[in-house]
């Protein structure tokens, strides 16, 4: 999570080792059309992020906050309480990273 351009995207794919764009999915498994994800500030917390070099890491990305609605970080929020209190391994939270981008 964290301001949009902040380069979280980036990050995920050092950490795939990739440059490809991650395949992306609802909660039931069907692919989300990248039109809609790539215009900025438009993104869903629950929606599924995967690289097709490496299918073991599954990321979510939520809206850039400094544009953001207090709904959109309260849905944020909601989503990751809702993961922590899962018992369920494969729907758990594994890691938060927090990007900033330096100001000018």
């Amino acid at each position: 999570m964290g301001r949009a351009n902040a380069g979280k995207t980036t990050i995920l794919q050092r950490v795939c080792n990739t440059t490809d764009e991650p395949e992306i999915f609802n909660g039931e498994g069907g692919k989300v059309c990248m039109v809609e994800c790539i215009q900025r500030g438009y993104h869903n917390v629950g929606d599924e992020l995967v690289f097709k070099s490496n299918p073991r890491f599954v990321f979510h990305d939520s809206c850039g906050f400094e544009a953001g609605s207090e709904e959109q970080f309260d849905m944020m929020k909601e989503f990751v309480m809702d993961r922590a209190k899962t018992t369920k391994l494969d729907e758990r939270i594994h890691a938060i990273w927090y990007g900033l981008c330096p100001t000018p």
